[in-house]
C-alpha cells in the first residue's frame, strides 16, 4: 500500500483486494464531476495519512458493473469496507465527513468526535487539514456553509445586493452562458443571447452560500433567477413567457439595456427547437436531424446506457427509477448501441455524459440534476405544467401514502419519538408484537391531517392502516393487543 490512491478497471480486481480482510475505501467519481476532482484531492492526502488503508478509485461510467454492485448513482460516492463487507457509504462533497469515516475505518479515530476542518487533525494528518481548509474556503462544503440559517446576515446581504448589481442584465444560474449545468439555464442563456443583450452570470453551483442566500433574499425558491437593473424578473418559465409576447424586450428597452449587434450574440435554433443548438457544431445536416427526430419522439425521452429493464449504469439506472416513481411515461435510446448518435448528441445538446433527459424536446439534465430537481419538486412541476402527468389530487396523495407500506400508521411524532401518549402507545404495541411498519408524521403536514380525517371517516389520531384499510385508533389497537389478534389481524 504505502499511501497511494489505485485506479481500479475490474470487478475481478476490486474482489482481489477486498478479499484480504483489510479496510478498503471507494472513491466513485467521473471526469465532468468538478466535486470529484476536488474530493480526490482530499481522498489522495488521507491515503498518505493512512498508508495500511487500501484508497481505490473507480470511474463510475466505465466501470458499470462495479458502480451497480455498490448501488452508485451520483458522485462524487465513497464506500467503506472492512473483512470484505460494507460499512459505511458517504454521498456527496463532504471531506469533514469524508475524514471522519476514513479515520474510523482505518481504527485511529475517537467514535463520536467529528472530523470538522478546525479540528481535523485528530483524524488526519496536516497536509490533509491544509486541503481540507482550501477546499471548504474554495466551495463553501464545511458544515456551518452547508447549513441554511434562518435569516440573512448584514455581509451576505450586502454581497448578494453587489452581485445582483454587478451587472445591469444579471442571471444567477446553473454552470456557466458557455457551459450550463441544466436546462434550464441554458434556456435563459439562449433567451438572452437572442434578444442581444450583454448580461452577467453567477454560477450558484459554485457557492452554497450564495446559493441559499439568493433563495430567501428574492423570496425565489429555484434557478435560475434573472435580475435586470436590481430587479427579479423571474425564473426560466417567466422569462420564456416575457420573452415570446415581447414583454421581455420592452423591459430591456425602458430600463435602457443596450443591445449587442454580432453574429455571435444570435443563437440559431431558438426558434425552430432545437434548443438553442448553433448551426456551427460541424454535425451533418443528417445527423442533425436525426437527432433532433429522436430528442423529440416522445415528450419524455432519455438517453440512457441500457434499457429500462436493464441499465448499464447506476446513472442511467436512477433516472429511470426517478421517472418511474414520478409515473411519467418515458420513451429510451440506448446510446451503447448506437456510437454516431452516443457522439453527435454530446455537440448537439453541448452536454458531454449520459444519461440525458429531454422534456418536451427541452434538455433537462443528467443524473445529478434530475435527483436535484426531484429533491425539490421542481421535476413534479415541470411534468405537470408540459401535461406529462396529471396534478395529484388530495384523494390521490392520501391513497398513496396509506398504501405505501402493508402496515401504516399515521402517528403524531415518530416511532422514535412520539409526540402524544396514544401514539407512543399504538409504537409500542406494534414493537411488541414484532410488527414491520412505516409511520406518518401528521403534524407536519396540515394538509393530510385534516384530509386523512375525511377520507377516512376518523377524526382522531393515530390512525393504523393494513393493505389499505383502517384498522382503527389507540383504543381499538390495545383492545386487539390485549385479545391477543393483533398480530394476526396485520398478517391475513
Amino acid at each position: 500500500m504505502g499511501g497511494s490512491v489505485k485506479d481500479v478497471k475490474s470487478k475481478a480486481e476490486l474482489d482481489n483486494i477486498t478479499k484480504s480482510g483489510e479496510a478498503v475505501i471507494i472513491h466513485f467519481w467521473a471526469t465532468w464531476c468538478d466535486a470529484s476532482k476536488q474530493m480526490d484531492q482530499v481522498f489522495s492526502h488521507l491515503s498518505t495519512d493512512f498508508p495500511k488503508t487500501h484508497f481505490l478509485r473507480v470511474e463510475a461510467e466505465e466501470q458499470p458493473e462495479i458502480s451497480e454492485a455498490f448501488s452508485v448513482s451520483s458522485v462524487p460516492y465513497f464506500v467503506f469496507l472492512k473483512d470484505g463487507k460494507t460499512v459505511d457509504t458517504l454521498e456527496g462533497a463532504d471531506p469533514s465527513s469524508l475524514a471522519n469515516k476514513v479515520a474510523k475505518v482505518a481504527g485511529s479515530a475517537k467514535p463520536g468526535e467529528p472530523a470538522a476542518p478546525a479540528s481535523l487533525g485528530m483524524a488526519a494528518g496536516p497536509t490533509v487539514l491544509e486541503t481540507v481548509k482550501e477546499f471548504t474556503k474554495e466551495n463553501g462544503s464545511s458544515q456551518q456553509a452547508n447549513q441554511v440559517q434562518p435569516g440573512l446576515s448584514d455581509a451576505l446581504k450586502n454581497r448578494l445586493q453587489q452581485l445582483i448589481g454587478s451587472h445591469p442584465v444579471m442571471l444567477f444560474m446553473k454552470g456557466n452562458a458557455e457551459a450550463p449545468k441544466c436546462g434550464f439555464s441554458r434556456k435563459v442563456v439562449d433567451i438572452l443571447k437572442g434578444e442581444n443583450v450583454k448580461f452577467g452570470t453567477f454560477d450558484i453551483l459554485s457557492d452554497i452560500e450564495v446559493r441559499e442566500g439568493l433563495k430567501l433574499f428574492s423570496n425565489w425558491p429555484t434557478f435560475p433567477q434573472l435580475y435586470c437593473k436590481g430587479e427579479l424578473l423571474g425564473g426560466c418559465d417567466i422569462v420564456i413567457a416575457m420573452h415570446e409576447c415581447g414583454e421581455l424586450n420592452e423591459v430591456f428597452r425602458d430600463h435602457g439595456i443596450d443591445t449587442i449587434v454580432s453574429n455571435e450574440a444570435k443563437v440559431s435554433g431558438s426558434e425552430n427547437g432545437k434548443g438553442g443548438i448553433a448551426q456551427s457544431t460541424g454535425l451533418s445536416m443528417t445527423l442533425t436531424s436525426r437527432l433532433e427526430s429522436l430528442v423529440n419522439s416522445s415528450p419524455v425521452m432519455l438517453f440512457m446506457k441500457g434499457k429500462p429493464t436493464e441499465p448499464k449504469c447506476g446513472f442511467s439506472g436512477k433516472v429511470v427509477e426517478i421517472l418511474q416513481e414520478e409515473k411519467a411515461k418515458f420513451e429510451t435510446f440506448d446510446i451503447l448501441t448506437d456510437e454516431e448518435v452516443r457522439q453527435g448528441l454530446k455537440v448537439y445538446s453541448n452536454w458531454s455524459s449520459y444519461p440525458q433527459l429531454y422534456i418536451k424536446g427541452e434538455l433537462i439534465g443528467g443524473s445529478d440534476i434530475v435527483l436535484e430537481m426531484q429533491k425539490s419538486g421542481e421535476l413534479k412541476k415541470i411534468l405537470i405544467e408540459k401535461g406529462i402527468v396529471q396534478k395529484e389530487t388530495m384523494e390521490d396523495r392520501l391513497k398513496s401514502l396509506i398504501t405505501s407500506s402493508p402496515v401504516m400508521l399515521f402517528m403524531k411524532g415518530t416511532p422514535d419519538a412520539p409526540r402524544c401518549g396514544f401514539s407512543s402507545k399504538v409504537v409500542n404495541a406494534l414493537k411488541e408484537e414484532g410488527v414491520s411498519f412505516e409511520s406518518f408524521d401528521i403534524l407536519s403536514d396540515e394538509e393530510v391531517r385534516q384530509g386523512l380525517k375525511v377520507f377516512s371517516n376518523w377524526p382522531t389520531f393515530p390512525q393504523l392502516y393494513y393493505k389499505g384499510e383502517l384498522i382503527g385508533g389507540c383504543d381499538i389497537i390495545m383492545e386487539l393487543r390485549d385479545n391477543g389478534e393483533l398480530k394476526s389481524t396485520l398478517s391475513e
